[in-house]
């Protein structure tokens, strides 16, 4: 149990005295900084004593554990353990090693607090400082109406030692019977806001912001501004019919009586709960930080809270946008397609995607399969190589900044200028140089504000495809995937080449090896099977050899991925990809190694027709592979 005890604390649920106390709590306040607190933060440990209890299974089917223990496995619970943040820590220790401090006042608030706030490494942390984004973080977290908003710059309730400092939350108790065991205080106001989560979810950097020709803009770096997004979308006006918090999503409400605690805080209470498994999209990671710290790992962590966060992810990830494609009703693989029409409506309150943007990148996978053999594509990921086809058409969804006089990227605390912002706005979004897209994919709409839907069309030219089901009716499979990756191959390369400091990026590195590497989670996804016609069959043509394809693969792309034609050879004649399913650059698959064969088989049969003397005069010529 926390250590304050529970004297006096009765007397914190008279609204009169909780006001004449809210001017002593934030004494010490704007904001708090190291060894200011009076009174330190209590262990989380000490939290799990009541708050870590069974579901009763009637709540576990309406969405899984409604304790509040199951914060443990999040990645909130976890910003202070994992791996890629120090390896980001270390480089930014490099480049301007002053400036770290805002790094771990945000991910890990008790090392901060506890006068840690110049460590770079997880190895210079207690037990407890492990815990980031704990308990008492945000429990004790107030608006004390000076502190601004982001770079962590938290304000903690505090009082001398022997006097309450509460715990806030959505509940009041009746005066008599039981009351948690720890001096608390109902908060409806900043506790539930989306501007307590901006406190560390807006991220300011202390380089001027330069403009494309260099120019200062006067104003730091906006590294990070996903509350100031949700600020200037429809869903922070409370009088609108889209209003929701950043706790609308992110801690869903649990929808029954729940109780506060396991054992002291009285009757049930009918609204108010919320879920603490404060989710995300970062699955794969939450997978690294299961090897790491799981059964497997260090034990520090159940398994079980784990599965439950990641599949909480899985699910939770299938609200972010809605994916609409106009699919062909029947494709003639010799004419190709000439347009498939794709449309994805930003579904969040944010950017999408949001936040951190180093080695971030959301985009499209389209693919036309014919008897499991890959046809067209773009944006195909490779699952073996961890690579995304640079196709002409893929369309991307990311954001690059870079150090302006050298164009040097991936380095947070060296970004002074944005290259390429063409992450999906979310609704409504209202102009402002904080949160305006970068680059030229996006136009205002009629009413002032930047569009939450981007629409894209692809074309793939036609193609020769041999019928490999004489009599069957044809069909190809069409797929349209909006597929999310954090933590791309490159960069986190590049976070061990970068790093000279220690070995945080090798740790990272080898993290995600050990879980297979780093992968997409799908967002959304569309698929349809429809008639194939155009197919030739044996027999066909006049045995003359032309029938050819082009089987070259297109490698490049702009630096923005912003071209919506199909590739074209040098004469401006469209090609199409044939190489093997998920193998970039390699053979001719066997169906298309088939495809090419055609012609000589078909003089071979000519020939045979004809007679030797015949088959003699006009030999076959081999195909070209």
């Amino acid at each position: 149990m926390l250590g304050e005890g529970s004297a006096g604390s009765r007397s914190l649920v008279v609204a009169a005295l909780v006001a004449a106390l809210a001017g002593a709590w934030a004494a010490t306040a704007a904001p708090t900084e190291p060894g200011a607190l009076q009174q330190p933060l209590s262990p989380s440990e000490a939290c799990a004593t009541c708050h870590d209890f069974f579901t009763p299974q009637s709540l576990a089917s309406d969405g899984g554990s409604v304790d509040p223990w199951a914060w443990r496995a999040s990645m909130m619970g976890n910003s202070a353990r994992d791996p890629v943040f120090w390896a980001g820590v270390a480089l930014a220790s490099q480049d301007y090693p002053a400036e770290t401090v805002d790094c771990v006042r945000c991910h890990a608030p008790r090392a901060f607090l506890d006068g840690q706030g110049a460590v770079t490494e997880l190895a210079s942390l207690s037990v407890e400082q492990r815990e980031g984004v704990e308990c008492d973080a945000c429990h004790r977290m107030i608006d004390d109406g000076e502190a601004p908003i982001g770079n962590a710059r938290y304000t903690l309730a505090d009082a001398p030692e022997g006097q309450p400092v509460p715990r806030f939350g959505p509940w009041d108790y009746p005066m008599f019977g039981p009351e948690p065991q720890h001096p608390w205080a109902q908060d409806l106001e900043f506790l539930p806001s989306s501007r307590m989560c901006g406190t560390c979810h807006d991220v300011t950097t202390g380089r001027e912001r330069l403009d494309a020709d260099g120019v200062g803009l006067g104003v730091p770096f906006n590294e990070q501004r996903t509350y100031s997004e949700w600020l200037r979308s429809a869903y922070a006006d409370p009088n609108a019919s889209e209003f929701a918090s950043c706790q609308t999503c992110h801690m869903p409400a649990i929808t029954a009586p729940i109780a506060g605690c396991n054992m002291f805080a009285g009757p049930l209470h009918e609204s108010g709960g919320t879920r603490h498994v404060l989710v995300g999209a970062n699955a794969t990671t939450l997978r690294v930080l299961k090897s790491l710290y799981g059964g497997a790992g260090t034990g520090e962590i159940a398994d079980a809270r784990f599965d439950e966060s990641i599949a909480w992810t899985e699910a939770f990830v299938a609200t972010a946008a809605t994916l609409e494609v106009e699919f062909p009703a029947a494709v003639d693989a010799s004419v190709g397609i000439a347009e498939l029409g794709v449309r994805v409506t930003n579904e969040t309150g944010h950017k999408l995607p949001s936040g951190y943007s180093e080695g971030r990148v959301m985009w499209l996978e389209v693919t036309a399969r014919y008897q499991g053999e890959r046809v067209w594509s773009s944006g195909l990921w490779d699952p073996s190589a961890k690579t995304i086809e640079a196709d002409d058409q893929v369309r991307r969804y990311e954001a690059h900044a870079e150090r302006y006089a050298d164009g040097r990227t991936l380095h947070l605390l060296l970004n002074d200028h944005w290259v390429l912002d063409n992450r999906i706005p979310p609704k409504r979004l209202t102009p402002d140089l904080e949160v305006d897209p970068v680059g030229d994919r996006y136009q205002l709409q009629d009413d002032g504000t930047w569009p939450h839907v981007d629409a894209h069309s692809y074309s793939f030219a036609g193609v020769a495809l041999a019928d490999l089901t004489p009599g069957d009716d044809d069909q190809l499979e069409l797929s349209v995937r909006l597929l999310y990756l954090i933590n791309t191959p490159e960069y986190l390369q590049l976070l061990v080449d970068d790093n000279h400091s220690n070995d945080a990026g090798i740790v990272a590195h080898a993290a995600f090896e050990a879980i297979g590497g780093p992968a997409p989670i799908v967002l959304a996804e569309r698929s349809v099977s429809v008639p194939l016609h155009g197919l030739i069959e044996a027999g066909d043509g006049d045995g003359d050899g032309d029938t050819s394809t082009d089987t070259g693969t297109d490698t490049g792309t702009d630096s923005e991925g912003e071209t919506g034609a199909p590739a074209t050879d040098d004469a401006g004649a469209c090609r199409c990809s044939a190489e093997s399913d998920g193998s970039p650059g390699s053979r001719p698959s066997w169906l298309w190694l088939t495809v090419l064969l055609l012609p000589a088989l078909r003089a071979r049969a000519t020939a045979r027709r004809r007679g030797p003397s015949s088959a003699r005069a006009t030999p076959a010529r081999p195909p070209r592979l």
